[in-house]
């Protein structure tokens, strides 16, 4: 065998960069990443829900096969972290709740179209959501449970991949990658989220501001549900993820470019919210607003795919980056091993016509 191990640069610090750098060091690859603060970007304020079945829609089949499959993979994936520190998984399973006529439609409209495509939901009636979970409020009408579709602790997460990765041999290089022509491996893989199209121009990558607020436990205070609450409240969606010590809420969505500040009406909107899903969630200590920029692609797909002999893109996951990694990590060693993976069909980048002039 050679002495020489192929190199590849991993450009992105967040969960899906620091995933594929963990699989290909794995490999047998000589890996370095590159992000100027590994670990602070999108996923360090994400809120760690695996939910593609529950927000499944009729036409949207792409986007459910590839989040099916990574949803599948993530109990191994989860147990291999379990190695480099506590488990990342928070709960099991996920209830999405009506709150009116019109989304327990909605609900039953994404019901039927999953349960078609193979995949398992039940629908649950007004008495059955209050046996489950007596905490949530009395006007909710329906709800969607979906049996499997866990949580992680994005920051638990974050610290384990990091772990995974040192051990493994991966260098970790604190600084920004201004030109791809700085870097001299054989491969390149460009997973640096909202920062990608600037290091490939032409990439339909956006940044979506979204907003969460974190929320700790005190003594007295209603348990937090034990499974992850979604509903859409005056059509915003919003979410409930329980955690060890509390709960997250989220999330806003805001098309603001680079602005990553915390607003008074992002708050405002998400505590209301919150309070519609669990009316008692005002007993609990507010101790973090955070701001995230999704990095979001127009058809909110990702781009997972070759743009030339040497550069891999894996990028632009959105809203889905947590719920994508372990789907992602395998796609993109598959294509730096010259292969490719049929779950991730219709993610290539050269979908849009910019990608392809450029590559």
């Amino acid at each position: 065998m050679s002495t020489h191990a192929r190199s590849v640069a991993v450009i992105g610090g967040g969960v899906i960069g620091l995933s594929i750098a963990w699989y290909a060091a794995r490999d047998g690859w000589a890996v370095q990443l590159y992000d100027p603060a590994i670990g602070t970007g999108a996923s360090w304020v994400a809120g760690g829900m695996l939910a593609p079945l529950s927000e499944g829609w009729p036409g949207e089949e792409t986007a459910l096969t590839v989040g099916a499959a990574s949803l599948q993979r993530w109990p191994e994936f989860g147990a291999h972290l379990q190695k480099f520190g506590p488990s990342v998984f928070t709960t099991d399973s996920s209830l999405t709740v009506a709150l009116d006529s019109a989304d327990a439609q909605d609900l039953a409209t994404i019901a039927e179209w999953v349960s078609a495509q193979g995949h398992e939901l039940q629908i649950l009636g007004r008495a059955q959501i209050r046996e489950l979970e007596p905490m949530l409020g009395r006007g909710i009408r329906s709800g969607l449970m979906a049996a499997g579709e866990s949580a992680v602790d994005n920051r638990v997460l974050l610290a384990a991949l990091q772990a995974a990765c040192a051990a493994s041999g991966v260098e970790l290089i604190n600084r920004a990658v201004h030109d791809l022509t700085e870097l001299d491996t054989d491969q390149i893989v460009l997973s640096a989220g909202i920062a990608s199209p600037k290091l490939w121009p032409g990439l339909p990558v956006r940044p979506v501001k979204g907003e969460i607020l974190r929320l700790r436990s005190r003594p007295g205070v209603t348990p937090a549900p034990s499974r992850t609450i979604r509903g859409s409240v005056h059509g915003r969606p919003a979410y409930l993820v329980p955690r060890g010590d509390g709960i997250v809420v989220g999330a806003t969505q805001y098309e603001s470019g680079e602005d990553t500040q915390v607003t008074m009406a992002g708050v405002r909107d998400l505590i209301n919210d919150a309070e519609a899903l669990m009316p008692a969630i005002g007993e609990y200590e507010l101790y973090e607003c955070a701001a995230g920029l999704r990095p979001m692609t127009p058809d909110n797909l990702p781009l997972i795919g070759r743009v030339s002999e040497r550069v891999v893109i894996s990028t632009g996951h959105g809203r889905n980056g947590v719920l994508l990694t372990p789907v992602t990590a395998d796609a993109t060693l598959a294509l730096l091993n010259g292969t490719s993976l049929v779950e991730v069909k219709g993610t290539e980048p050269e979908r849009f016509a910019a990608v392809k002039e450029n590559s």
